[in-house]
């Protein structure tokens, strides 16, 4: 009689004692010997097989036994063969469609076919329930086991690239693989740049040396759901839930939102052949749409795609936009060199105000910190005293978790401020005075992205109207840009009057009423540098730690 073998294994410690597969497979090849069955084939699941892919295993399996007029399927025990009720009507088809087709349980020494009595066909769906219980009792425990690994702050499984698993069984925790982990953190901080598309990157990346756990090239998709993991600044998604981390984190907030965002915009840079200067940077003034760029007889041409209806009809070559890009670095330049330096050395003074100020803000977080705990333990004893319903609960609970997580990155920002925070008004000024300089060296060494990502921290928005281009500054820009303008309108002729000024408060400043006058006790652009010189940097930019670091790298090119 022809027969198959199935054979499974449900746990890796079942793997590697006498259930693992190979042994199965021997012990049923000699029951099938003994019984007289000629195996023909042989179907096995391991421990490491999704669900999915066990179910494949198993109608695969029917199909063939079908196919093939296979009258025998042999398995070591119930539980093997199936563990829930959906897979019984199935197996009950298979075997009454026949009075030859028999399912042999070796250790239960029973063989079940269509004259088998009632008793054995009651104790086959009690074993089949015994095991179906036996699996969700097995499912609960691990449930509640992932749980508790959460509640302690740790990932209930595999680590995502760049984290290694130490510790012994039952006490394992994640901590920074030393070789992979700076790799991750490039990855993320090329793509925040915005100048790759997720193909680019793995590319990029595989170059670099970046491999998967089995020595592969990290696929695109793979490549984009890393980039998605909160793990990596710290938190854990679990079932489309996120818990508080104990791993240390190889990114910080401020990298990780800043590369959702760019992942969610439309206008995510896409793999192409040809690098263009502003491709992805410059929106037409009718329709907002972004202004497409083309190479044509060796020219690079900018156009607005007419993706909306749009009556720009205007191509400009990307030279003639490039001039009138550098007026707007023109522009945040101090005409008159005698202010540029007293205002540099000026600036420098008041750091001391911004050190004192820094370390009263943290202070003051904290304060609000520990009210917003006070706050959660209360709500936690009104739901043990049943003062609240639980619906209310978990609605407080979530927005002052939400309050919390935001104080704690604020302080942690605050905290971790170092002299690159609390100077980055001086290097702003400095970059802003050395910005067309700067980027016209980036040029002439042809390095596109590095006059791409200057663009990208010096402005907010380029528009195009019928090839005249305009902008608007980026945020810490904007602030610099209205001091400057405000000093190159003023007619100062000496700067004695300012040799021993400081960007000390003054409450009522004497400023005369005509235009452009000048009083050197208290001029307009003077107070405009005092605003510049106290602004919280951490608190009034977006991404305060990437602009710290790209005005640092553009200072020292």
């Amino acid at each position: 009689m022809k027969s198959v073998i199935f054979c499974r294994v449900s746990s890796k410690e079942q793997e590697e004692t006498g259930y693992s597969l190979p042994a199965q497979e021997k012990f049923l090849r000699e029951y099938g010997d003994k019984q007289g069955l000629e195996v023909k084939k042989v179907f096995a699941i391991s421990e490491s097989a999704a669900g999915k892919s066990q179910r494949k295993v198993f109608e695969e399996m029917i199909a063939y036994v079908r196919k093939q007029n296979i009258c025998a399927i042999i398995v070591e025990t119930t539980d093997r063969l199936t563990r829930n009720f959906s897979d019984v009507p199935t197996i009950d088809q298979w075997i009454t469609e026949s009075e030859n087709h028999q399912i042999h349980l070796a250790k239960e020494a029973c063989v079940l076919h269509n004259s088998s009595r009632s008793h054995e066909w009651f104790m086959w769906r009690v074993k089949v329930a015994t095991a179906e219980y036996y699996v969700r009792l097995l499912s609960e425990n691990v449930k509640k086991g992932q749980k508790e690994k959460l509640a302690q702050g740790w990932l209930p499984t595999r680590p995502p690239l760049g984290y290694k698993t130490v510790g012994e069984t039952g006490h394992k925790i994640h901590i920074i693989d030393e070789s992979a982990s700076k790799l991750v953190i490039k990855m993320f901080e090329l793509y925040a740049s915005g100048d790759y598309s997720i193909k680019k990157l793995a590319n990029t990346m595989y170059k670099e040396g970046m491999r998967s756990p089995q020595g592969n090239k990290l696929a695109v998709s793979r490549t984009h759901s890393l980039l998605r993991d909160p793990f990596y600044m710290g938190k854990i998604r679990w079932n489309d839930e996120i818990y508080e981390g104990k791993q240390e984190p190889l990114i910080s907030k401020e990298v990780f939102d800043k590369v959702q965002k760019l992942l969610k915009s439309k206008t995510t840079p896409t793999y192409m052949k040809h690098s263009y200067l502003f491709k992805g940077l410059i929106r037409c003034a009718t329709c907002k749409g972004l202004i497409t760029w083309e190479l044509h007889s060796g020219h690079r041409y900018g156009h607005c795609n007419h993706y909306n209806e749009c009556d720009q009809e205007t191509w400009v070559k990307e030279p003639g936009t490039e001039d009138q890009l550098l007026a707007g670095f023109e522009n945040l330049r101090i005409k008159n060199k005698r202010i540029t330096e007293w205002l540099k050395k000026a600036l420098k003074e008041s750091h001391r105000d911004e050190v004192e100020y820094h370390n009263s803000t943290v202070g003051e977080l904290e304060t609000r910190y520990e009210a917003v705990s006070r706050r959660m333990d209360k709500l936690y004893d009104d739901k043990l005293d049943e003062k609240i319903t639980q619906e209310f609960y978990n609605r407080k609970f979530k927005q002052y978790s939400k309050e919390k997580d935001e104080l704690t990155e604020t302080i942690k920002r605050h905290s971790t401020a170092s002299t690159g925070y609390l100077n980055l008004g001086i290097n702003l000024y400095e970059l802003s005075q050395r910005a067309k300089e700067i980027y016209l060296s980036a040029k002439k060494k042809e390095m596109l992205d590095e006059q791409r990502d200057l663009i990208r921290l010096v402005f907010k928005k380029l528009i195009l109207d019928e090839g005249k281009l305009s902008w608007e500054y980026s945020r810490a820009f904007k602030i610099l840009s209205e001091a400057v303008s405000q000093t190159n309108c003023s007619k100062v002729e000496n700067l004695k009057g300012l040799e021993k000024e400081t960007f000390e408060h003054r409450e009522n400043p004497d400023v005369s009423t005509k235009k452009d006058a000048l009083c050197l006790k208290r001029p307009i652009w003077l107070e405009k540098w005092y605003e510049f010189g106290k602004i919280d940097w951490v608190s009034e930019l977006e991404y305060p730690e990437w602009t710290v670091k790209e005005v640092g790298r553009f200072l020292q090119a």
